[in-house]
């Protein structure tokens, strides 16, 4: 394996980690806070880190028409989409965030398919069905203390900004640096989080939240705003839309895995049914996906040989 594939795996695997233990993150961190503050405050603090680490990397920050393009298109994946997360927060569990995250790819194919005219085969479309029969057993057999359609409805619409916010990147095809690219969504987010503020300055947090919750919302700021998305545009640039949304098939088990450790969150026997046969449609519609892999590494080791 080269070392250009190896750093692609390695970031890959970074961003499954990071994508698979934000949802906990968030929900320590609106425990104590008005959600949109959570939020505000995520991508405030996050800008002049990201600023910095410009700095210190002497890299340049384009500001021509195509490059802010491109930072509002990824905005929408950032601010966008983390304002009906956050929102979702008080409705959801960490684990079910991360599940509903996995429709992504099911978003990505159809919106491949409607506005690309990508070809769908028949077991992906058996893939999208099995999984959505999951989900509806969620919604209605699952436990309503820990499934609220209105959680689940605020996470559909997330997924599908996400999503959009993939083909929207590549689509521009900006010539702009990964670190670059995201400092640029960061500073949009930003300002678009500036303009939320009339709107939830009553609920202003007035005393310092917990540890607890300052970790969670530094973790947010550093993890999942920076480190995240510098390997989210990376990995954008280098793979396709669709791979790119096959990071969310593993993070929903590991999500699911640390709510249960370090949150205890406990999933109903229909919660864990659902999830399941979600899980199991995801990996039908990545059949193709996952035996082109398995080919490819079976090349690589005879050439190992």
């Amino acid at each position: 394996m080269s070392s250009s594939s190896i750093n692609v795996a390695l970031t890959y695997a970074m961003l499954i980690f990071v994508w698979a233990s934000t949802p906990l993150a968030i929900v320590w961190s609106v425990a104590e806070i008005h959600p949109f503050w959570a939020l505000i405050f995520r991508f405030w603090f996050a800008l002049p880190i990201a600023l910095i680490i410009l700095l210190i990397l002497k890299m340049r920050l384009p500001v021509n028409g195509k490059a802010w393009h491109s930072y509002i298109a990824g905005a929408a994946g950032f601010i966008g989409s983390q304002t009906f997360i956050y929102a979702a927060s008080e409705h959801t569990t960490s684990g079910m965030m991360a599940l509903m995250f996995g429709f992504a790819p099911i978003m990505a194919g159809l919106i491949a398919f409607f506005i690309y005219g990508q070809k769908v085969r028949i077991y992906q479309w058996l893939g999208m069905l099995v999984s959505i029969g999951g989900l509806a057993w969620i919604c209605l057999a699952g436990d309503s203390q820990q499934v609220k359609p209105l959680g689940i409805f605020l996470m559909l619409i997330a997924v599908l900004i996400y999503a959009i916010s993939i083909f929207w990147v590549k689509q521009v095809n900006a010539p702009v640096e990964p670190m670059a690219q995201a400092t640029g969504s960061i500073f949009i987010s930003a300002l678009i989080a500036l303009a939320i503020t009339p709107f939830v300055w009553h609920a202003f947090p007035t005393e310092l939240p917990s540890l607890k919750s300052l970790f969670s919302i530094a973790y947010t700021v550093i993890m999942a705003s920076i480190v995240a998305m510098f390997c989210y545009f990376k990995l954008v640039q280098k793979i396709s839309a669709t791979t790119m949304s096959l990071t969310t098939v593993l993070t929903p088990i590991l999500a699911m895995l640390l709510g249960a450790l370090l949150n205890k969150e406990i999933l109903g026997i229909n919660v864990f049914l659902g999830s399941a046969i979600v899980l199991i449609g995801l990996l039908l519609y990545f059949y193709k996906d996952l035996q082109t892999l398995h080919l490819r590494q079976q090349q690589q080791k005879k050439r190992g040989t």
